[in-house]
Parts: structure tokens; C-alpha cells; sequence
């Protein structure tokens, strides 16, 4: 563990921005954390505290593909993807094919875990909890299905399980990368040209659906928030920021 815990978390509001771009940011919060934690390790006794960020945003429609996922679950040739306006882009999270795009809610979270817990486990678990509880603010039961990643809605028994909420991680050295994907008042029709998360014969649904009506997505983004800095035990460093293309306060 970091003999310099910090359990603050600098939250940053994307907004709607193309997935690479998000990627690239992300990413080099990623490589500022595992460079101080290279630095530690050389120097130990002038530990620096590693800095922890969430990250709120929506993308214009784009599928991904995990590094583990098929491309046989993407049911349209990549060079059809103009005529949907959407792009296509391979990944290094984990899980299969999902789609995002806007009035879907994406939380990366590029924290490190030496800072709270290292359990790789407990962390997915941990965010598949917040969209729960997230859901629940909304009246909207929701939990798990055993085996398979991410937030359902549904029973088994009555075969009318349907997927809300998509996970997709990178870790090392329990630094992480990526997140998860809730589909507030997401359209739907996109996950038509695609086997949503490699699983087939579950529909997908969104927030919207269920409660028939829109939903304020920074509303949304604001309980899942609070529940996720809960359970992580958490403390907010400042009040939200927008995202400006600099570098992040460390």
C-alpha cells in the first residue's frame, strides 16, 4: 500500500466529447499516476501522493471493442459506420462490444487503488453498486446476474432480463482505466448493430424506458457520484470542473 494515502478525487465534467479524445485524456492521467508511483518506488522516503480523478462525460455515437471482445458481435461492417453516423474503435479494457453514445452517461474513474482498496473484484462490484443504488433514487430496482459483467434489470424466470449499464476496465499496478456506461436516455436502436457486450438473446434498455419519460442526465451524474465517492470512501478535493484540455491539478 502507498505509505501516502489519499482518498481525494478531483471530479472533471467532459461533456460531449469524441471517444478518442476522452481516451487520450484519460490516458495520460493513467501514465501521471504510475510515473509518481515508479518515482516512489525509487525513492521511497519522499513518497508523493498519487492523485485520483472522475471523470463525467457523453460521446457522439461510437462502438468499442474490449481486448478480449469478438468482432463477430459487430453486425455492421466498419465501413458502413458513416451511414449511421457513428465510429468504430478498438480498445485495451476489458469485456466485448458496447456502444455509447448521447444521452448515455460514462464514468472513468482513473484512480488508484492503493489509495482505497486492492481487490480488483470488490471494485467492479463497487461500481456495479452505485448504479444501483443510482437506479434506485429513481424507483428503478436493479442487481446483477450471476457470471455476466455490468447492472440488470429483469428476472431470469420470466426471461425479460435487460441490460442498463455496461462495464469495461483496465487496470495496472491498480491503476485504473476506463469505467462503465449507463444508458439514461440513450437511443436504443444503435444496439441493434451490434451483440451488446458479447451476450446475445438479452435486450438492452435505458432509464428513459423504464420510467417513460427523460431523465436530467446531470442529475443522474450527480447521484452516481455521491454513491460511488460513498463507497469508495471518497472525499470530493473541489467542486466540479469543466474540461479544458490541460493539465490536471496533481
Amino acid at each position: 500500500m502507498n505509505e501516502v494515502v489519499n482518498k481525494r478525487v478531483q471530479v472533471i465534467e467532459l461533456g460531449l466529447i469524441d471517444y478518442a479524445e476522452a481516451w487520450a485524456y484519460q490516458t495520460r492521467l493513467f501514465e501521471q499516476i504510475l510515473a509518481i508511483k515508479t518515482q516512489n518506488r525509487i525513492n521511497p522516503d519522499g513518497g508523493q501522493q498519487t492523485p485520483n480523478f472522475l471523470l463525467f462525460c457523453q460521446h457522439p455515437h461510437v462502438y468499442t471493442l474490449g481486448k478480449s471482445g469478438d468482432e463477430k458481435n459487430l453486425l455492421i461492417q466498419p465501413a458502413q459506420m458513416a451511414t449511421i453516423g457513428a465510429t468504430y474503435h478498438h480498445t485495451n479494457r476489458g469485456g466485448d462490444i458496447t456502444y455509447h453514445g448521447p444521452g448515455q452517461l460514462v464514468m472513468y474513474p482513473v484512480i488508484d487503488l492503493e489509495n482505497f482498496f486492492t481487490d480488483i473484484h470488490r471494485y467492479m462490484r463497487t461500481l456495479e453498486e452505485a448504479v444501483i443504488l443510482t437506479l434506485a433514487d429513481y424507483g428503478v430496482a436493479a442487481g446483477r446476474i450471476k457470471g455476466l459483467t455490468g447492472v440488470w434489470l429483469g428476472e431470469e424466470a420470466n426471461r425479460n432480463e435487460r441490460k442498463i449499464c455496461a462495464l469495461g476496465v483496465k487496470t495496472s499496478r491498480w491503476v485504473t482505466l476506463h469505467g462503465l456506461a449507463l444508458n439514461v436516455n440513450t437511443d436504443l436502436s444503435f444496439f441493434e448493430h451490434i451483440v451488446p457486450c458479447g451476450i446475445a438473446q438479452k435486450a438492452v434498455t435505458s432509464l428513459r424506458a423504464e420510467l417513460g419519460h427523460r431523465v436530467e442526465e446531470q442529475q443522474v451524474a450527480a447521484s452516481l457520484q455521491q454513491h460511488f465517492v460513498s463507497l469508495m470512501g471518497m472525499m470530493v478535493a473541489a467542486e466540479k470542473t469543466e474540461f479544458k484540455l490541460k493539465e490536471p491539478n496533481l
